[in-house]
């Protein structure tokens, strides 16, 4: 090959990088962009709404602290429910599953769990914890189906964080005498805990704005604090639609306040842990 073609290339890659630079980070602006306007625009309709008596009353007096209570309750049972079961399933197919057809299907059901529509999942949880378990119409059968919901992330996540750990960990572990077991919980587990918690808190702020899970299966408009896991509840992504599509309309900010607790909620949670993962990411050394 001749100079001149091998300098054509080189130049021809070269603008192909600064082309895909361009677009890449056109697109990240364009989501950051985005991002920065739904939250400038719920702070404009919504911040004048939030007073003490809004975030602390009932909604008899214009509050929504029921809801704010019963989304909290929801999302700890969800996290309850679905973590330990995740994550102990991502260890599974991370490190004891063999490959084989019987695994690819595993896998394969749990993407397609991921794909299915909230709406769907609701019906289900009416149908298993409402109906068949006899739980009724409570916290309990909200949690458990927004568990099933979030399980599907939190299962991939955790087995993809655990494929991150090189293997050399794994081996110089057991080549010490350490068991396959101690080797998971005090070797691999701790290396792959920042995408763990990731993976966890995708699945709960996820759990956190579901409304269609928890309409036929927990929430009730006019629920007062639940005293029980079996007692109804309110929420707060249940609470917006309601307002919002009653015929006597509330005051916008009635609707758009409720929205920026929610949004802030889970914005607050999401900070929490990513403070938590970069002080984790900052101990593990590989």
């Amino acid at each position: 090959m001749s100079a001149s073609k091998r300098g054509a290339r080189v130049r021809n890659a070269h603008l192909v990088e600064v082309g895909m630079k361009i677009v890449t980070g056109a697109a990240a602006a364009s989501v950051m962009l985005s991002a920065a306007g739904l939250l400038a625009y719920l702070l404009y309709r919504g911040l004048p709404s939030i007073t003490w008596d809004f975030l602390t009353k009932a909604p008899r007096y214009g509050g929504i602290f029921p809801a704010i209570v019963g989304t909290f309750w929801l999302v700890a049972g969800t996290a309850a429910f679905a973590m330990p079961i995740g994550i102990a399933a991502g260890i599974y197919l991370s490190e004891y599953a063999p490959r084989g057809r019987r695994t690819r299907l595993i896998r394969l059901s749990i993407a397609n769990m991921a794909g299915v529509p909230s709406i769907v999942y609701g019906l289900f949880g009416l149908a298993m914890f409402v109906m068949f378990f006899g739980f009724g119409v409570s916290v309990l059968s909200g949690s458990l189906t927004l568990a099933c919901l979030t399980l599907p992330v939190i299962i991939t996540t955790t087995e993809e964080a655990l494929r991150q750990v090189p293997q050399d960990l794994r081996q110089a572990s057991l080549a010490l005498g350490a068991t396959r077991w101690r080797t998971i919980r005090k070797v691999v587990l701790p290396a792959a805990l920042p995408g763990i918690v990731t993976g966890a808190i995708l699945g709960l702020s996820r759990a956190a704005g579901e409304t269609a899970p928890v309409l036929f299966t927990a929430v009730f408009f006019s629920a007062p604090l639940p005293m029980s896991p079996l007692d109804k509840t309110m929420a707060l992504p249940y609470h917006i639609y309601i307002m919002a599509t009653q015929p006597n309309k509330p005051q916008p900010g009635i609707v758009w306040g409720s929205a920026l607790v929610l949004v802030a909620g889970v914005t607050i949670i999401n900070v929490v842990a990513a403070l938590g993962r970069s002080r984790a990411r900052r101990r593990v050394t590989w």
